[in-house]
């Protein structure tokens, strides 16, 4: 079916989140589906084995997560919530128009922003390390209308810019050094009761909820602290304001608990084209009486849509929050074969003693080390899948697979990420006969021992 719209939003070229606006959504899919073609070609892999690309099942609306950042758009400019400016590590564009997300992301987005601006709390500057708001995380199930909000900021005293109101009586703090050039000279200066401030905040979501302007169900409301220097969300302690820490989604028939720092696919809907398409891939490799790992596992989408399948089904993941999840997930769902391993996947499988007929893998962007690839191939399973969120990342891995054996039988993309040029691929590879003299791998014995 043909697909013209287009994605008209007033900030593309301006946020650094979209790519695509000034074509259509078919148009998109011909490139992204040609760069895979073109990568395939670079590396001298067999057209006949790729099985072109699957669009996007929802093309606007589908993101299951946001993570929005605090700043401004300008230096010394108002208070923003939203994404980077394109190429910028400093500026903050506000986002709450996006199109990307449910409506319910931007009216979340715009009430958290007005509230502290009106307050007059400082972000955390990215240079001085100074400041209070760092992150608002957001995750709403697309299948179940779960929403979980979780705030993120430092530890810091709750400090207002001059000339705003304090919504309670003053507190004395000794803050010399944390003020603005303003008001340095004093150590005495008026903060906030952050309990109370967070309390007003979370009010604030609930009767936006209540009066119908947020159409989701708010399941949890959640702070975290993060002193670290690093632009990243880093669960230093976290509060339950309101509600649970965790909301459910669903997907591939099967229910799923999802909290602020769990990995779970973005888009839910597309995930369920990768994870259909890569068990039907592997499903003759599978049987009753094998085991089939599942490396970099997250929630363990993927070891619970295989489970049903095999005598055993390990997933490793390295994210301890993300194991836990899992194996409540599989608890949940009545899957009794499953095992969810915490730590490095090349840690854990130098570790046990389980030996795969079946292997998954779903790496990080950057792929997988070549030392946990060499020990994965050491498995020699006679089929593997292997799913990536970034293709070159999968085809410089390809070149250790390849002199080990390995070719690519079938391959397929996916577009997870309308509009934006991320695309997901899912390949199956079939164990060969190795031919050293016309296979070059470029990794060094140094990459080997690190």
């Amino acid at each position: 079916m043909m697909n013209e719209e287009r994605h008209e939003c007033s900030l593309l070229g301006i946020c650094g989140g979209c790519a695509y606006g000034a074509c259509t959504y078919d148009e998109q899919l011909r490139q992204k589906d040609q760069e895979i073609r073109d990568l395939m070609a670079e590396h001298g892999c067999d057209a006949g084995s790729y099985e072109g690309i699957l669009g996007s099942p929802l093309i606007f609306a589908y993101r299951n997560k946001m993570e929005f950042s605090f700043g401004d758009s300008k230096k010394n400019g108002p208070l923003s919530l939203g994404l980077h400016r394109k190429k910028s590590f400093y500026d903050i564009v506000d986002t709450d128009c996006c199109r990307l997300t449910h409506e319910d992301f931007n009216v979340i987005q715009r009430i958290t922003r007005d509230y502290f601006d009106e307050l007059g709390l400082t972000y955390m500057d990215k240079r001085s390390h100074r400041g209070y708001l760092r992150h608002l995380l957001v995750r709403r199930g697309v299948n179940t209308g779960e929403i979980l909000i979780d705030l993120v900021t430092t530890s810091q005293p709750l400090i207002p810019v001059m000339g705003h109101r304090l919504i309670n009586e003053p507190v004395l703090y000794d803050v010399d050094g944390l003020l603005q050039d303003e008001i340095r000279a004093s150590s005495a200066v008026n903060v906030y009761d952050e309990e109370q401030v967070l309390s007003m905040w979370k009010d604030q979501l609930l009767d936006a909820k209540r009066q119908g302007r947020i159409e989701g169900s708010i399941c949890g409301i959640l702070h975290t602290r993060n002193d670290r220097p690093a632009d990243a969300i880093i669960n230093e302690g976290t509060d339950v304001l309101y509600g649970t820490d965790h909301i459910h989604e669903e997907l591939c028939g099967s229910s799923f608990s999802i909290t602020p720092f769990s990995f779970f696919q973005t888009n839910t809907r597309s995930a369920e084209l990768i994870y259909k398409k890569a068990a039907e891939y592997i499903s003759g490799q599978l049987s009753r009486e094998c085991t089939c790992f599942d490396l970099f596992s997250g929630t363990g989408t993927i070891t619970q849509v295989l489970a049903p399948h095999v005598k055993k089904a390990i997933g490793i993941e390295i994210v301890p929050e993300a194991v836990e999840a899992a194996r409540e997930n599989a608890a949940a769902n009545g899957l009794e074969n499953c095992e969810f391993l915490c730590g490095d996947v090349f840690e854990v499988l130098r570790g046990i003693s389980d030996k795969p007929d079946a292997l998954v893998l779903d790496p990080p962007r950057d792929g997988v080390s070549p030392k946990a690839l060499e020990l994965i191939c050491s498995y020699e399973v006679p089929k593997l899948v292997y799913i990536s969120c970034k293709p070159k990342s999968f085809f410089r891995d390809l070149e250790l697979l390849r002199a080990r054996g390995y070719e690519i039988e079938r391959m397929c993309s996916v577009d997870q990420f309308p509009w934006t040029r991320n695309t997901e691929t899912v390949v199956l590879l079939s164990k060969g006969e190795v031919d050293s003299k016309k296979i070059r791998v470029e990794f060094s014995l140094e990459d080997m021992a690190s």
